[in-house]
């Protein structure tokens, strides 16, 4: 057996590899020979985009957006805006039971409304589906509707033109407030400072249902402004005499205990339609139109030709009156100029009589 050999540590490293030295002023000497390139065109013309501060997925918020009322103040907003057509309803205790019972048959009702209209081809088919009920928290809604209805993104104020160091200026005036930052896009959307300071500064903005957030709320949400199925939903959550609920023999899964005592806990507060109040008549008085909207343009151009054919006759009045004016004088002077030829003629002389 060979001897073995102990070597200390440091002939175990690796060998570094030299390198050529070079004293601090042949270095110094070969950084100043060297020349930098020219900026590229474009950078001189315009200036570089600043520097984002938040990311794009993320914009800065007025309240942190992890937090769940924040995610419920989006999700109203976007209801608000994509939704022409909503009903407001309260509840009182209503039970599991009681909401699947009532979604189901509501369901049922609308999808029998979509068959109806997708065998006549019309423009609303298919509503139903995007049709949802809906519970939602009355405060955050509240203050959902203020934004949707008294904020617009898309406005962009104008960048102010005194500097805080005037002294003209307000000593309350940061260097902050004169940043455009409310033309940045990260700042457009709903919960945004802007956003919030546009709903809540002024207090007398009146969106006209007020006097209906209070107490618990239930939403009904159209896609689109349809009166067959808003009848229908009527008929369901809030029947009465023009809208009468569907007979026993008919459905008799709305006759259920667990849908009737759910329905009698729902109460119709109004409506919403193209961002208009309705209170429940003219909510009702909606769901009447006949023949829905298709109907509805029926009767506006029937009315809109009478008036244009009643503004047309009332035109030709005029010019009628004048012809026959007209037309009487000059039968008048043709009689007249006939009798005049007749009497100045001259009568032959009569023969003499004898003695």
């Amino acid at each position: 057996m060979p001897p073995r050999l102990r070597l200390p540590p440091s002939q175990l490293r690796p060998a570094r590899p030299r390198t050529q030295y070079v004293c601090w002023q042949c270095r110094h000497a070969s950084l100043a020979s060297a020349t930098t390139p020219a900026p590229p065109l474009e950078q001189t013309i315009a200036a570089a985009p600043p520097i984002a501060r938040y990311p794009p997925t993320q914009p800065p918020s007025y309240k942190p957006p992890e937090f769940r009322k924040s995610q419920l103040h989006r999700q109203y907003q976007s209801t608000l805006r994509s939704s022409p057509l909503i009903l407001l309803f309260q509840h009182n205790n209503l039970k599991a039971t009681e909401w699947s019972g009532i979604r189901r048959e509501l369901s049922a009702a609308l999808r029998k409304v979509d068959d109806d209209l997708a065998k006549n081809a019309g423009d609303n088919a298919y509503v139903g589906n995007g049709m949802k009920l809906q519970i939602v928290q009355t405060g955050i809604f509240a203050s959902a509707l203020k934004v949707v209805e008294f904020w617009d993104p898309n406005f962009e104020p104008e960048a102010s033109t005194t500097h805080p160091t005037d002294p003209t200026t307000a000593s309350s005036t940061s260097v902050e407030d004169t940043k455009p930052a409310a033309r940045d896009p990260g700042f457009r959307h709903g919960l945004s400072a802007q956003a919030y300071q546009a709903a809540t500064k002024n207090k007398a903005l009146k969106h006209g249902l007020e006097p209906l957030l209070s107490g618990p709320l239930a939403l009904l949400t159209f896609p689109d402004v349809s009166p067959q199925h808003l009848k229908a939903a009527l008929s369901i959550l809030s029947p009465g005499p023009d809208f009468p609920a569907p007979k026993r023999r008919v459905n008799p899964g709305y006759h259920e205990k667990a849908v009737h005592d759910g329905v009698q806990k729902l109460m119709l507060l109004g409506a919403r339609v193209e961002g208009k109040v309705f209170d429940t008549q003219g909510a009702r008085w909606v769901g009447s139109i006949e023949g829905g909207l298709g109907g509805l343009r029926a009767q506006l151009v029937a009315m809109l030709s009478g008036i244009g054919a009643g503004i047309t006759n009332t035109l030709e009045a005029a010019g009628r009156s004048l012809y026959i004016t007209v037309e009487g004088r000059r039968g008048m002077l043709e009689e007249e100029e006939k009798g005049g030829k007749e009497g100045g003629e001259e009568q032959p002389p009569s023969p003499p009589t004898s003695a």
